[in-house]
């Protein structure tokens, strides 16, 4: 897919920020799914700039796995963009396109399911570990040496006959 050049917003600081932004966008579009995805999420490092990309590529004719991939990195988005992420994933729920909608729908669902739940509600944990200290008696230790010796068919507790 031959990708339009993207016109800079004026936010980046130098040629090297406007290069990388530039590979960023490219790999977005790739055709391998694991550079698409970190491609992703390297921009949802990337504020404001990286939300533009991530947008336009969401909202654009791409490809589903890039949509996907895209809607993965508004999901990561963190400080003050995540807000404008989420609100243009419940944007994309409005969008004529149908992959579009199912995949902010998706999205906005893993996204308020949060980092702690799981699949499964945990369970509290049980102490095993707790070791019980006792006193122990004098006379106690002597009434099982006692009890040991009178039984017949212990080893310990037999008597040699002359």
């Amino acid at each position: 897919m031959r990708l339009e050049k993207r016109k800079p917003s004026g936010r980046e600081k130098d040629e090297a920020s406007i290069k990388l932004l530039a590979k960023l966008r490219e790999q977005l579009y790739c055709s391998n799914i694991s550079t698409i995805r970190q491609s992703a999420f390297n921009l949802s490092w990337m504020q404001e700039d990286g939300l533009d990309i991530l947008t336009e590529a969401l909202f654009g004719s791409s490809p589903r796995r890039t949509k996907g991939a895209a809607a993965y990195g508004l999901r990561k988005m963190r400080g003050r963009m995540r807000k404008l992420a989420e609100e243009a994933l419940v944007e994309g729920l409005k969008h004529p396109d149908g992959k579009t909608a199912e995949i902010c729908g998706n999205a906005l669902i893993v996204l308020k399911r949060g980092k702690g739940a799981g699949k499964w509600p945990r369970r509290p944990r049980r102490r095993t570990n707790r070791i019980e200290i006792r006193e122990i008696s004098g006379n106690s230790a002597q009434r099982r040496q006692t009890e040991r010796a009178r039984r017949p068919n212990d080893p310990m507790s037999r008597r040699r006959r002359r």
